[in-house]
């Protein structure tokens, strides 16, 4: 998706359609009108058009309705109309933890008013800006909350759920998915499969959707296996840990990774081929004369405005690499958390608040990928990390810190011996490849460009002189040395 155009009078022509209207220059370049316009973010600033090659071509006819224009005046007035009722027509109870609830609810949802008509946009416009910029503001709301949970004791911190759900605040056992691990088990006769059915709960239909909405946001078939994969050699170098990551060894590979993750994975990829063919032509719903048309628009209002296929390209520089093996970094640490932080603050897996967790990074996490990319991809224009890239970052970091301080015990039990031995060398493997790659191997081909240029150079010299024109030939090539030294 790209960033949504601003979009003009209505019944105004778009962008597309000015640009096809516009004569031909004489020198072959683009209209005056458009070359004094600045690129739109995500475009194409060294080449000549105004979209980068990976982009899908966007036909949009400039359709400015209600449902796009800003509404700050009337947000502003149904707000503070709201207010208005609350103090003069309600009576305030003398509840004071009831006040003190009903306050910061009211806090926040002023806040989250504030920012859906007045934040910056982001990179996505489908199905509205207000909707990203909502989760925007999500973002901070979670991530000073967050920061509150950090700064109080442990005991306090961990009651402190209780106003937010009373059947929190209380140590829960961890459910361990090991113990009998045959697929057929002879000994029951009843049911042999009975380990199967055990391990296919509610937790099997999130792995799939869950990776096929990651698949979505990191649009690459390799980074995709790689988190799926090393999350699972996480699993099995941290069930000392957390009882919860003990499974069986076809549940690891078995059902998720190639099952659950596998089978999300492609489909997201199959998804995204389908996104980067689609046809991304834009009419205003009131320009559309058939019903079935009318509809095929609202339900395309859901799907992008217009299409990246992400080229992450890892081997290219040292910066690109480094910043891939960042994100994969960051992935696994969010997806650790989740864990951690239902252990450390005692919630059930199956809580609310740890399903709107999951929902809140499937909304920011496509905004935050995109912004990285662009971020990676044309660092001249993006001079800065994205607004929701950075929250999502802190919110990562700040969840670990959390787990640090509630519970260090657990996660400062040594890793067994094997277990070590394998995480140190696929570090060394690591760093070896990553040194061989971006120094060893440039250093070797410019040694090897310098023996050829010189061999070519002796070459030529060595002709010259069995010309008989040699004397000449060793003049120019010596007042040819002096010029590069002079420039050197």
């Amino acid at each position: 998706m790209m960033r949504g155009e601003r979009r003009g009078p209505a019944g105004a022509l778009g962008k597309a359609a000015l640009e096809e209207q516009q004569p031909p220059q004489p020198n072959g370049g683009a209209p005056a009108a458009a070359a004094e316009r600045p690129p739109p973010p995500g475009a194409d600033r060294d080449g000549p058009g105004l979209r980068r090659s990976t982009e899908s071509e966007v036909y949009d006819d400039g359709t400015n309705t209600f449902f796009w224009r800003a509404h700050t005046l009337t947000v502003l007035f149904i707000l503070t109309c709201a207010l208005g009722y609350v103090t003069l027509l309600e009576e305030t109870p003398q509840d004071t933890a009831y006040n003190t609830k009903r306050g910061i609810v009211a806090s926040i949802l002023v806040f989250l008013c504030f920012g859906v008509t007045q934040a910056k946009d982001g990179p996505f416009s489908r199905p509205h800006p207000a909707y990203w910029r909502f989760w925007l503001c999500v973002s901070v709301v979670y991530e000073l909350f967050l920061i509150f949970i950090l700064f109080q004791t442990v005991q306090d911190g961990r009651q402190f759920m209780k106003y937010i759900d009373p059947h929190l605040g209380v140590p829960l056992p961890e459910r361990d998915y090991g113990g009998n691990c045959l697929i057929y088990d002879p000994g029951n006769e009843t049911d042999p499969f009975h380990n199967i059915w055990d391990k296919l709960d509610g937790f099997v239909p999130a792995h799939f959707f869950g990776w096929y909405l990651k698949t979505l946001m990191i649009r690459d078939w390799w980074m995709c296996m790689i988190i799926s994969v090393m999350f699972e050699f996480l699993e099995y170098s941290l069930e000392h840990q957390l009882p919860n990551f003990s499974e069986c060894w076809w549940d690891h590979w078995i059902m998720d990774v190639i099952l659950c993750n596998g089978l999300g994975i492609y489909c997201g990829m199959k998804t995204l081929s389908w996104l980067s063919l689609k046809t991304y032509k834009w009419q205003g719903l009131w320009n559309i004369p058939t019903y079935k048309g009318k509809m095929k628009r609202i339900v395309f209002q859901f799907t992008p405005y217009s299409w990246v296929k992400f080229e992450w390209k890892p081997a290219s520089s040292l910066r690109r690499w480094l910043a891939v093996c960042g994100i994969i970094f960051v992935f696994l640490l969010a997806e650790l958390n989740t864990f951690y932080l239902k252990f450390v603050l005692w919630m059930p897996p199956e809580h609310y608040l740890v399903l709107l967790r999951l929902v809140f990074f499937v909304n920011v996490g496509g905004v935050a990928m995109r912004e990285i990319y662009d971020f990676m991809d044309d660092p001249k224009f993006y001079k800065k990390l994205g607004q929701q890239a950075w929250l999502v970052a802190a919110i990562t970091a700040t969840e670990f810190l959390i787990v640090v301080k509630y519970d260090p015990y657990t996660l400062t039990l040594s890793l067994p011996f094997y277990i070590t031995q394998c995480w140190i060398l696929g570090i060394i493997l690591v760093l070896t490849w990553t040194a061989w790659r971006f120094f060893i191997r440039d250093i070797t081909l410019r040694y090897k460009e310098i023996r050829r240029q010189q061999q070519e150079h002796k070459y030529e010299k060595d002709k010259c002189l069995s010309n008989g024109d040699g004397l000449s030939s060793i003049l120019d090539e010596q007042n040819g040395n002096k010029l590069r030294e002079r420039k050197l």
